[in-house]
């Protein structure tokens, strides 16, 4: 890896660095297996599942990540109230982050199951409903309780309700002066006017303000989505050309680590996680950017949704 533009920050910030996490989480289920054969039934492979495995996604996952950077994570968020509930609770449980989860009995906990065979991904599954506004109400309840006591906060958007309230609680944060960051989901961003930061890919940016024909219409439109929604800044993550900034000092572009990509899943959860982390430690917002740009290298290279250590991204 090359070398970063600014010294490293001392490990010890992150350990009194907390950031609230809130939005729509789920199970990522894994079904790995052997493919021999195709079947009878219809042009596609017979897996012979050999073996089961269970990781936090969505909101959770970032929460993961923050924790595996050293820093300390508490997760806000609505599950049903099932096994699959019981399983997203023992996992934050093991990895030892805070959470408080309002469950819904009416509800089934979000699962997204992948079924891999011979290395490769073959087929996902998703189960999920939308939580009611009981308890998105509660949920909002509790966000008034802990936001003011954060380094930061992330919205985890991925368009499964659970983030009914999110322009409210980001008036809430700034009033309090807490920084907060949005992974944006859906081809409408109003409701996170006034983010300090918003971090969409370029096909999300995309769905908001039209194609771009070159680089210089690109920048424009940012720039103008950035003004418009009183955003103080735009990540847009551009996969194998990196990441753009914009900011009040421009637009900043970061190029992309060379490395081999094995699986994009999850990435962005991960950069958001590293940003806010490094915000919530005092970090200058353009060193958590390249800093996060380092860990999406990282964690590209795994499997699945994973996380990205202080020492993977700082050596």
């Amino acid at each position: 890896m090359t070398r970063l533009p600014f010294q490293a920050p001392d490990r010890d910030r992150f350990a009194n660095a907390s950031a609230l996490v809130v939005g729509d989480i789920m199970l990522d289920r894994y079904w790995f297996g052997d493919v021999e054969r195709i079947s009878p039934e219809a042009p596609v492979p017979v897996v012979h599942v050999r073996r089961e495995e269970y990781r936090l996604g969505g909101a959770a996952n970032v929460a993961l990540n923050i924790n595996a950077f050293g820093a300390q994570p508490c997760l806000l968020s609505v599950t049903g109230d099932d096994a699959d509930a019981h399983r997203v609770r023992a996992l934050l449980d093991d990895a030892g982050i805070d959470y408080a989860l309002q469950c819904d009995q009416r509800l089934a906990t979000t699962v997204k199951l992948r079924v891999s065979g011979r290395g490769q991904q073959l087929i996902r599954i998703d189960f999920e409903e939308t939580p009611v506004d009981e308890q998105l109400a509660n949920l909002f309840l509790e966000f008034e309780r802990r936001a003011p006591e954060q380094g930061a906060v992330i919205f985890s958007d991925y368009g499964k309700g659970g983030l009914a309230h999110v322009a409210r609680m980001i008036a809430v944060a700034k009033a309090h002066g807490v920084p907060t960051l949005v992974d944006p989901k859906g081809s409408d961003f109003t409701p996170y006017r006034g983010a300090t930061i918003v971090t969409p890919n370029r096909q999300e940016l995309a769905r908001v303000v039209g194609t771009w024909c070159d680089e210089a219409q690109f920048e424009e439109r940012a720039q103008a989505l950035r003004a418009a929604l009183a955003f103080d800044a735009l990540l847009v993550t551009r996969s194998e050309e990196g990441m753009s900034l914009f900011d009040d000092r421009g637009h900043l572009r970061i190029e992309t680590e060379a490395r081999e990509v094995f699986d994009v899943t999850g990435a962005g959860d991960t950069v958001i996680a590293v940003v806010g982390a490094m915000l919530a430690a005092g970090q200058d917002l353009r060193d958590a950017v390249i800093t996060a740009n380092r860990a999406a290298a990282v964690v590209v290279a795994k499997f699945g949704t994973s996380t990205v250590s202080y020492e993977e991204v700082f050596g």
